[in-house]
């Protein structure tokens, strides 16, 4: 048995963990709230003009914008995984990593080559050791997701698309569902499906009206066109950067309240053991100096 010396070490090394763990998760909470703040107030812009693009596209029947047509074959595709730059978020990363890893398997045993973008340095980290092609990445975020630091990873995914380098483009990256609660979840984006998953994990059509409208385009369809989509392309990723950013707070918190109450009972637990054992030491004390008398 250890004696008291370092049952006392280790319940003030303990103690000091709990310190942190516990402030973490204070900072976590509070960071948790702007996250999701940002995440909920952005989804209905998405949807909507997730409806707005695809209806102008269907109401134009001279120019098909190649974002709406799928390829016959694919041979390539390109992929974007959405991770955080922190560790410390119970499995929020090791999940969405399974799914691309098996995806990644799944390409690769019916011939099909893989172009990654990453999103986060837990991401970047993963593709590489995986030997995954890596053509551009971003890390260190911060809390606050930029576009302007997203448009160019994401656009050459857009260029090797229109130029034929790859056929599809998919992205991973994890749902918000609560607090408690967060999803992995992967999908297509180019060409860009005509349904859509809500947050809650409903599958939705696209509100497109089947009356015969005659729009007039200024410039024209195809400049028209091409900006909507990759503004509405811009707007997706920028999305589940979003719903990444609310689950990794959330997950967070979680994760350190479970390591401070987990710490507490460790404490408990030790210190239990170290009343035992100065009990122990005392009753020997105290039986020597008896036996010492008697034998006087």
């Amino acid at each position: 048995m250890a004696g008291s010396k370092e049952i006392r070490n280790k319940i003030k090394s303990v103690q000091s963990t709990r310190k942190i763990t516990k402030a973490m998760e204070m900072v976590a909470a509070s960071k948790m709230k702007k996250a999701q703040d940002r995440m909920r107030a952005s989804r209905p812009y998405v949807e909507k003009l997730f409806n707005i693009v695809l209806h102008t596209a269907k109401a134009n029947t001279e120019y098909r914008h190649p974002f709406l047509v799928p390829r016959e074959t694919v041979k390539r595709v390109g992929s974007i995984v959405v991770t955080t730059d922190k560790g410390l978020c119970g499995g929020l990363n090791t999940n969405i990593l399974r799914q691309v890893l098996q995806a990644h398997r799944d390409w690769k045993a019916n011939g099909i080559d893989v172009d990654y973008v990453a999103i986060g340095s837990r991401g970047l980290g993963f593709l590489q050791r995986m030997g995954g092609n890596v053509v551009a990445s971003v890390v260190q975020i911060g809390d606050r997701p930029s576009l302007d630091r997203m448009v160019g990873p994401v656009k050459t995914l857009i260029d090797e698309y229109l130029a034929g380098g790859v056929d599809e483009v998919h992205v991973f990256y994890t749902n918000f569902v609560n607090t408690m609660s967060q999803e992995p979840r992967h999908g297509r984006i180019i060409p860009i499906p005509h349904q859509f998953r809500t947050a809650s994990g409903e599958l939705r059509t696209a509100e497109i009206s089947d009356g015969t409208w005659d729009y007039i385009y200024e410039p024209d369809a195809r400049t028209l066109l091409d900006g909507m989509m990759r503004r509405y392309l811009e707007a997706i990723v920028y999305q589940m950067v979003n719903e990444n950013m609310a689950s990794e707070q959330s997950a967070r918190m979680v994760a350190m309240k479970a390591a401070s109450d987990n710490a507490g009972k460790i404490i408990n637990e030790l210190q239990l053991i170290y009343n035992k054992t100065r009990q122990a030491a005392i009753t020997k004390e105290l039986s020597e100096i008896v036996g010492g008398a008697a034998a006087v």
